[in-house]
Order: C-alpha cells, then structure tokens, then sequence
C-alpha cells in the first residue's frame, strides 16, 4: 500500500537506486509516484532531488524540524540521526 503524500513529507528516507545509492536524505514534497528529497547539503531545498517512490526506503522516523524546513534544520537531523545508528550498533 502506498502511503499518502503528506504521511511521508518529513520522513527520513534513504536512495535505493542510483549514483546516490545509500544517500541519507529527508522527504521534502511528494507527488503522485514522485518524490523530493533534500539533504541541506548537495541538495538543498531550492533545489531537491526528484527520484520514484520505488527507489528510496522510507524511514519510518520523521526529521524534528517544527514549522518550515531550512537547509540547516535538514543537515543537523541528518547528522543527528546517523549518529544515533551508529551508537546504537
């Protein structure tokens, strides 16, 4: 079943498929069987990288940012939630 475009906006979500294959970033819009996806850093939200829903793995967890999304705001609940898997290996 394929979640609703507003379920996953926030979510954590990582590549599939592709150059970026195993890339961290967070779900910032969503669009029928499309999704964009920015990490702060090389894809920011002004200009975010579009990929089909089949090639990225949903994290069920969402990002913490509160209100509207900032490139920093991305970068830092990345880095936060890479270093909370690591600590948990």
């Amino acid at each position: 079943m394929r979640p609703t475009d507003d379920d996953i906006i926030g979510c954590f979500a990582f590549s599939k498929a592709g150059h970026d294959k195993g890339r961290l970033y967070v779900i910032t819009g969503a669009k029928d069987d499309t999704v964009y996806l920015s990490d702060g850093r090389l894809k920011p939200l002004v200009a975010p990288k579009k990929k089909k829903l089949k090639h990225v793995q949903i994290v069920k967890k969402r990002c913490q940012v509160h209100g509207t999304f900032a490139d920093t705001d991305i970068k830092r609940a990345i880095k936060l939630f890479l270093k909370e898997g690591k600590e948990a290996d």
